[in-house]
């Protein structure tokens, strides 16, 4: 105990030091901040009497007080649970994807948040949903979103009132007015799951929220150009949305003036005969032109998607198109005073293509316009400095000059339309030169019908040998009936059948989604013509003069000629370029490259047993390698010398073996990871 007091008499030193006088001010300051700590161990011994060993035994030895405890906080702990349960249920905003805040009721937010931005006082742009199911609300304001609208309904009536429509058709309101005004409103994919749209006025109900401007609305602008969409498959919908932004059209009224690197234009393009709303819209800039179809088979040559075509149709203009490519130079400045030249390359030129190569450029280095060219044409004279530049070259006095002209792309041809000479942004001069080739319809040119019905032309028939009708008509197509059931594009049949009843009504048939003339109207108008109300007609062949056995299905459809014509995909070669590493052929039409023979067609030839045609195949890049027949590595051969010897022997026997270079290159990243490649030789 006397060592207890010692250690709290110094304590109490260490405190009266700091309290000294020097400032006043300082020392009151500490003195209250030791009665705190003085006050503490007063209270301890309060509880001692807690600690008395008779109470705690007491406490301990009844078994009730011990079940009584934890039973009411067990009672307690659930009200505790519901209050963080009902804490939890706030709903996350997410605004363009991250956290905003929470809220307590995301019905009455979103409902508040939609009536501002009907009122004006939010723009328009924004979009807003509530998922339950995820406990949260997502408010869009992101560039990127379809968005499409809808005229709002309460309580089962639509705004847009027939006072509102009067109006607009005398022009006293706009459209913006219906947006600001909460009369229409423009909604994205994810709000569009949270609303009940009406197709038509007539089916509204006070749960609808929204009505359709127009039915048709529901597709994009391509889906819309497709005449009767709702009798066909889905997936045929999205193929011929997808053929029509691929259809060779007037993709502008001012192609001639333009200069876009590459585009393709239809001669003679018509609007359809059986159209829609969109196409009416659409009309200035049509895909394709109406055609004369007969549903039938013709000697196998329209199997599997295969097309007959009239070839007196192609002779008259069926489907003709003009192929635009421009290409393009700039006169560059370098460093040191040296630019381009735009004249003829000279002879002492590196890379000269000889004289030949240059007789249709102008003096001033371009070729002139309507000049017939073809692959490898020059088309501008160009003469730029060497990018490296060696001392033998200097030493030899050689021209520091290379040709740079630029030539028209492998397997193109054409004419020349145009020369454009213009500057860039940094005062260089900018050429241009524009070419047109014309494009006849030919085998292996691929067209499509609005419908998804796409093929490839396998036979061009003569007009006289064509099916032909009683009044003469020879159809421009045959297409093959097996192509209908499976595919189920019942649209593409009403479509011929609207198309023979505008032909010969002189009148164009509105076909859009939802809204457009029905089956029974087109039959009655076609009994009313003396016509037979299911559009078959008795056909006769025309090579033998008989009359088939059954009636065939004719009519009129809308065509498009596609992109995708074999005078751009058509490749062959014998020799050619070969790659630098590897010495095997280039791969692409553009760089000249050959047809690939891979390990499933050597597969094939092997089934076959054509051994010899194995070894023609696979010695593109056939090589004779030195190999040292001591140490069996490859051997070095010295061309200047005309000598050969291992690296690694010095003087040893080398023997040539012949083998392919890619074998080589195997050794070659062997050695390189420290394996050794022994070769052993055998004469044969």
């Amino acid at each position: 105990m006397k060592k207890k007091r010692a250690l709290k008499k110094p304590v109490k030193k260490v405190k009266k030091r700091p309290t000294k006088r020097p400032v006043k001010k300082l020392t009151k300051r500490p003195k209250r901040l030791t009665r705190k700590p003085v006050k503490r161990p007063t209270k301890k011994p309060a509880r001692k009497p807690i600690r008395k060993p008779k109470l705690e035994r007491k406490v301990r030895r009844k078994p009730e007080a011990i079940k009584t405890k934890p039973i009411k906080h067990e009672a307690r702990r659930p009200e505790v649970r519901i209050v963080e349960r009902r804490v939890s249920r706030k709903t996350d905003v997410y605004f363009n994807g991250r956290v905003a805040c929470e809220i307590k009721n995301p019905a009455d937010f979103v409902e508040n948040l939609r009536k501002k931005r009907r009122m004006g006082l939010i723009s328009h742009q924004m979009n807003i949903v509530y998922y339950p199911d995820f406990n949260e609300v997502r408010v869009n304001t992101t560039h990127g979103r379809t968005r499409r609208p809808l005229i709002i309904v309460d309580n089962g009536k639509p705004k847009l009132t027939d006072k509102i429509l009067k109006k607009l058709n005398k022009g006293e309101i706009n459209w913006s007015y219906l947006i600001q005004h909460g009369i229409v409103e423009y909604l994205d994919a994810e709000e569009e799951e949270d609303t009940y749209i009406a197709l038509k006025p007539e089916d509204l109900t006070r749960e609808h929220t929204h009505l359709e401007i127009d039915p048709i609305t529901i597709l994009g602008t391509s889906a819309a150009l497709i005449p009767y969409p709702e009798y066909n498959r889905g997936d045929r919908i999205n193929y011929g949305a997808k053929m029509v932004g691929q259809a060779i059209g007037l993709m502008a009224s001012n192609f001639p003036m333009r200069a876009d690197t590459k585009f393709n234009t239809l001669s003679y393009p018509q609007a359809p005969l059986v159209r829609t709303n969109i196409s009416d819209i659409l009309d200035e800039y049509p895909e394709g032109q109406n055609i004369v179809v007969a549903i039938m088979c013709h000697d196998g040559y329209n199997l599997n998607d295969a097309i007959v075509i009239n070839k007196s149709s192609i002779e008259r203009g069926l489907f003709r198109s003009v192929y635009f490519r421009t290409y393009e130079t700039i006169k560059k400045k370098y460093w040191g005073g040296q630019e381009d030249e735009i004249r003829i390359p000279e002879p002492g030129i590196k890379g000269y293509l000889g004289e030949e190569a240059y007789v249709d450029i102008g003096d001033d280095g371009i070729i002139n316009t309507e000049t017939r060219v073809v692959s490898d044409s020059v088309l501008i004279g160009k003469v730029s400095p060497l990018r490296f530049l060696s001392a033998e070259d200097f030493a030899a006095d050689i021209e520091n000059r290379r040709e740079t002209s630029v030539t028209v792309r492998y397997g193109e041809e054409g004419i020349v339309d145009d020369v454009l000479i213009s500057e860039t942004v940094d005062s260089d001069q900018l050429i241009k030169v524009k070419i047109r080739d014309q494009r006849i319809l030919e085998v292996g040119d691929k067209l499509a019908s609005r419908h998804g019905q796409k093929g490839v032309i396998s036979l061009l028939v003569p007009h006289e040998d064509m099916p032909f009708t009683v009044e003469g008509v020879v159809p421009d197509l045959i297409f093959n009936p097996h192509a209908i059931p499976s595919r189920m594009t019942i649209g593409q049949l009403l479509e011929l059948l609207a198309g023979k009843m505008g032909a010969m009504s002189g009148k164009s048939i509105d076909a859009s989604a939802f809204n457009h003339i029905r089956e029974d109207e087109i039959r009655k108008v076609m009994k009313s013509m003396g016509l037979r109300e299911d559009g078959k007609q008795v056909l006769y062949d025309g090579k033998k003069g008989m009359q088939y056995d059954v009636m065939i299905f004719t009519g009129l459809a809308y065509y498009m000629k596609l992109d995708h014509m074999v005078s751009d995909k058509i490749h062959a070669r014998s020799r050619g370029p070969v790659t630098l590493l590897t010495k095997q052929p280039t791969e692409g039409r553009a760089k000249r490259g050959g047809l690939r023979l891979g390990e499933m067609e050597q597969q094939c030839l092997v089934g076959h047993g054509a051994v010899l045609a194995l070894k023609e195949r696979f010695d593109s890049d056939k090589t004779m390698v030195p190999i040292c027949t001591k140490c069996g590595l490859v051997a070095i051969h010295d061309i200047a010398k005309n000598r050969s010897y291992c690296g690694v022997c010095k003087d040893s026997e080398v023997v040539w073996v012949e083998t392919s270079y890619a074998f080589k290159l195997t050794l070659d990243e062997l050695k390189s990871m420290g394996i050794y490649p022994k070769l052993g030789t055998e004469e044969i």
